[in-house]
């Protein structure tokens, strides 16, 4: 029987301007809820184990153990609701509109004691240059339930094309995963070869931490909502360590570009969202940009596949 790869039909628009708030504040609960992840799951390599999920109502951590069996914290983006399950068939939950960070964070590990989970995390934000104590922080309470709905409908088909392009590589490969430090979805691909000494550059991020993510070969393709100083949610490449000639590679379509100062390929989300087929526009970015890491880091080019026969 063949396997159905369904991605859904239409792209929402975005806009960095409208989301920006709401998505500063989401991403700040989501560093408190990737924490508890962190420290109730041993290290797996690249720090896979502390990202989120894109799940069929939002974001989810997976399961989780703990001393009573497993648990799983979900972000519903339909209800619009924090969610705590457990294996003893404890559950809770709570709105998220109307809540700063603060009260979010006091919310959480309420509900958590209450269920007889305990942990106790490091409580300010990593990877992030203002980085005031969740428990503190009253700045941050921006929540629109469309914006966050509209956001997480481009993750769900941005996950699936990532899906696709995951399937066609057979060396070591990452989850496609939202890492809560820059709330980016990415899936990495590796060579399989050691890579230099990381010398570290990010805020409130251990050296350590940093030299075991970039510890070997590594090409990485994202989805980012966008900053200040680069205000599109768009689409990136990057690979470590990083050829001399890797910027000046021809990619597709013709409107992605290369930034010097950031030494990524980008795709702006509203090309692929505008375009006749974005599942097609996107694929191109991604192998094309996959082709100029292969070619000028010498990748062995038999690390990619095609198994699309095992589909019919």
């Amino acid at each position: 029987m063949a396997s159905q790869i369904a991605i859904p039909a239409q792209w929402p628009e975005l806009a960095f301007e409208d989301l920006k708030d709401t998505l500063e504040t989401v991403q700040l609960w989501s560093q408190i809820v990737g924490k508890v992840r962190l420290l109730k799951t041993p290290w797996i390599n690249h720090s896979w184990h502390v990202s989120l999920y894109v799940s069929p109502r939002g974001l989810t951590t997976g399961n989780i153990s703990y001393e009573d069996g497993s648990f799983q914290i979900d972000f519903d983006f339909i209800a619009h609701e924090l969610k705590i399950i457990a294996s003893n068939g404890g559950k809770e939950n709570f709105a998220l509109p109307g809540l700063s960070v603060a009260g979010f964070y006091k919310n959480l590990f309420a509900r958590l004691d209450a269920m007889g989970i305990a942990v106790e995390i490091y409580a300010k934000p990593s990877e992030l240059e203002l980085a005031i104590p969740f428990a503190e922080d009253e700045q941050h309470d921006t929540y629109n339930p469309d914006q966050m709905h509209r956001y997480w409908q481009a993750l769900i088909r941005v996950n699936a094309v990532f899906l696709r392009f995951r399937s066609e590589f057979t060396g070591k490969c990452s989850p496609i995963h939202l890492f809560w430090g820059g709330f980016d979805l990415t899936v990495s691909r590796f060579s399989g070869k050691e890579a230099p000494v990381h010398q570290g550059n990010m805020p409130h991020m251990p050296l350590k931490v940093m030299q075991e993510a970039y510890s070997h070969e590594v090409s990485s393709v994202g989805f980012w909502a966008g900053s200040e100083q680069f205000p599109h949610p768009a689409f990136y490449c990057y690979c470590y360590p990083t050829p001399a000639d890797f910027g000046s590679q021809a990619v597709e379509p013709n409107e992605a570009f290369y930034s010097d100062e950031m030494g990524e390929y980008f795709l702006l989300y509203e090309v692929v969202q505008r375009s006749e087929n974005p599942e097609d526009t996107l694929l191109k970015f991604l192998r094309s940009t996959y082709n100029a890491v292969a070619k000028t880091a010498n990748w062995d080019d038999k690390l990619r596949c095609d198994l699309r026969e095992f589909e019919k």
